[in-house]
């Protein structure tokens, strides 16, 4: 069973290969990273860790049990208790419900471990993927988001409120 785990430094190598076996879906959805991003990949995941070191940002990795890197879901520009969240799965595992279980522990996480409100997320509007799981994870349309959101497509923001923590309601990891 897949576990979303903290991004570390280990983590580097099954994260470029993840981003790599699926850069031209990506790319389909969201626009390319460019050759770039690719070849300094280590300088970026370094970088990545020192952010959430600072505790700008978190992210995490959803991990198969073979060690292989299924999705990236991070949360971003976390300011008094909200925070935006961005995600991408692997096209092997699209349209399973994976992304949708991921966004939830997240939502989980969020609040739990992180002290966080809500959260926002934006998604194209013609990327009905993203905008499924974002509805199937409770989360509700808060407004028209800008194409400097979403790969440079008209989007929609989304939102979800997040239950404060009760003991024992969560397990914890």
């Amino acid at each position: 069973m897949p576990v979303l785990t903290r991004l570390n430094a280990d983590h580097a190598p099954a994260v470029l290969a993840f981003e790599l076996a699926n850069r031209d879906y990506f790319a389909a959805a969201v626009g390319d990273r460019g050759d770039e991003f690719f070849a300094r990949y280590a300088d970026r995941h370094r970088a990545l860790l020192a952010e959430q070191a600072a505790g700008v940002c978190v992210f995490y990795v959803l991990v198969a049990e073979d060690g292989s890197v299924l999705g990236r879901f991070n949360l971003y520009d976390l300011e008094d208790g909200v925070a935006a969240l961005g995600y991408r799965v692997a096209r092997g595992v699209a349209g399973r419900g994976v992304a949708t279980a991921a966004v939830e522990e997240l939502c989980r996480l969020a609040a739990a471990r992180h002290g966080l409100r809500a959260l926002r997320a934006a998604a194209a509007n013609d990327n009905a993927a993203s905008r499924k799981v974002l509805v199937k994870a409770r989360f509700v349309p808060t407004g028209p988001a800008g194409p400097a959101d979403v790969g440079g497509k008209p989007g929609t923001w989304y939102r979800r409120d997040l239950a404060p923590r009760t003991p024992g309601q969560w397990p914890s990891r």
